[in-house]
């Protein structure tokens, strides 16, 4: 049985989409993302997926809430990423459009996310919708 490729999009040098445990898998499991698109990605997979734990573990403290609760009954229906910078040594900035459904209607998420790396480790620190 073939493993269903992750939610976030990725895909091979080949163009074959990723099964989660190639991609966002490891880094739901703790592993650290090598930067801030894979993290950004992983957040997006971790939405779809109902992981509320990962997404305020990975939410920079600063800004974090102390709860988190998810659209009931969202239906996710892809990531694209448009852009990903380093704007400094250890901060960068991933601009996306996340599409999802909620009570039969369509949502359109596009936002530019910032990060901040920290002792090896990259957080979502806050993005502003456009």
């Amino acid at each position: 049985m073939t493993e269903p490729p992750c939610s976030c999009g990725r895909s091979d040098a080949k163009g074959h989409p990723l099964p989660l445990s190639a991609c966002c898998g490891p880094l739901h499991g703790g592993e650290a993302a090598p930067d801030a698109e894979r993290l950004m990605r992983s957040r997006y997979s971790a939405f779809v997926r109902g992981d509320v734990p990962y997404l305020l573990a990975t939410w920079h403290t600063r800004t974090r809430p102390a709860t988190l609760e998810l659209e009931a009954g969202a239906r996710w229906l892809g990531l694209e990423i448009k852009q990903h910078r380093m704007t400094g040594a250890n901060t960068a900035e991933v601009e996306f459009v996340a599409r999802f459904r909620v009570a039969g209607r369509a949502v359109r998420q596009h936002e530019l996310s910032r990060f901040v790396r920290e002792d090896g480790r990259w957080y979502y620190v806050d993005g502003d919708v456009r």
